[in-house]
């Protein structure tokens, strides 16, 4: 029985304690600087215990209380590291992730706390995974991909700016899908690279495109270059949407929307959409990396969460290509309820 176990048999209220004062960490450093009614808001906590615990926070040397609101400290943005995979451990996150390694049969799961479908800061707490992963993986003049979406957006948000890749090159995975500029891979990749001072290129391709003019532009010099300098990525990061969700969104063509139906279509990603046995039913037209350009790239990092992508993200990792998810509570808990 280690230390922690001790602790908890000893004195079981700590628990309920120790995770109080680690969300109020936890979220300050997700929305910081935050006044304390909007973080008393956020928690679902009344001002007066909030109060009481921020001044103890406040007091530990943990955060630092401005006029503009409250932030972390040095040593509280220690105290948060260290104290994370003791948290994990106490939510059962540990078993969760080994659990899902098993039943999906790839090689590593990161699943954090929460779910997403109800509480948008833990997009964030993902993109902060993802951002880890980076910075573990990352080589010198190594070429990073990325897709779009809101989930794989808040890596480019959750990037530490301490994080110096000069010789790295950020590429879009796809061209854009036409929805909000914030996330389309375009704008995501500018915002990954300056924060870190990579390079970056763009790709100025439409997301669907006619089979004659996408047979017509593969032939092009300037996209055979582009495509020469994906496959090279060392690193992919990329999102996984609900099937019908993304094909509403990309205004696809009615037969093929009613054909996605037809089949039962329940996941997307890269342009295609699978069904629950992870069966391709349909593939967009779009210049981009290929499913096939997949099996020679070391680093693949699928990011999504919420118990509504749990179907989506079981079709898509299906495929042997797959190595790293990162997910949330959510997701993770609805996977293994369709996998026992």
């Amino acid at each position: 029985m280690d230390l922690l176990q001790l602790q908890l048999k000893l004195t079981p209220d700590i628990l309920d304690t120790m995770q109080k004062r680690y969300k109020i960490l936890h979220h300050i450093s997700l929305m910081q600087p935050i006044g304390r009614r909007n973080l008393a808001q956020s928690l679902k906590l009344t001002e007066r215990i909030l109060r009481a615990e921020v001044d103890f926070l406040k007091n530990q040397g943990l955060i630092e209380v401005e006029t503009i609101g409250m932030k972390l400290s040095d040593e509280g943005y220690v105290v948060l590291q260290e104290v994370s995979p003791y948290i994990k451990k106490i939510f059962g996150l540990n078993e969760l992730e080994k659990k899902l390694e098993r039943k999906l049969k790839i090689s590593r799961v990161i699943v954090v706390p929460g779910n997403s479908d109800t509480n948008e800061l833990v997009k964030k707490e993902m993109g902060k995974a993802v951002a880890q992963l980076i910075k573990e993986f990352v080589k010198e003049n190594d070429v990073i991909t990325v897709t779009g979406g809101s989930t794989v957006a808040e890596v480019a948000t959750m990037m530490p700016d301490h994080l110096s890749l000069p010789s790295v090159l950020f590429v879009p995975a796809r061209g854009g899908i036409g929805e909000q500029h914030e996330y389309l891979a375009n704008t995501l990749v500018s915002i990954m690279a300056k924060k870190t001072g990579a390079s970056y290129r763009l790709l100025h391709a439409s997301d669907q495109l006619s089979e004659t003019t996408y047979r017509s532009m593969l032939k092009e010099e300037y996209i055979q270059e582009y495509l020469k300098v994906l496959r090279s990525a060392r690193i992919v990061i990329h999102g996984i949407g609900d099937a019908i969700t993304m094909a509403k969104r990309r205004k696809i063509f009615k037969e093929i929307f009613h054909h996605l139906k037809e089949k039962k279509a329940v996941g997307e990603a890269f342009g295609y959409y699978f069904d629950q046995q992870g069966n391709i039913v349909h593939k967009t037209d779009t210049i981009g990396i290929q499913l096939d350009d997949l099996e020679a790239i070391p680093n693949i990092i699928a990011v999504a969460g919420g118990e509504s992508k749990a179907k989506a993200i079981m079709a898509v990792l299906k495929h042997y290509y797959q190595q790293i998810l990162v997910t949330d509570e959510g997701a993770a808990r609805e996977i293994l309820k369709y996998m026992k």
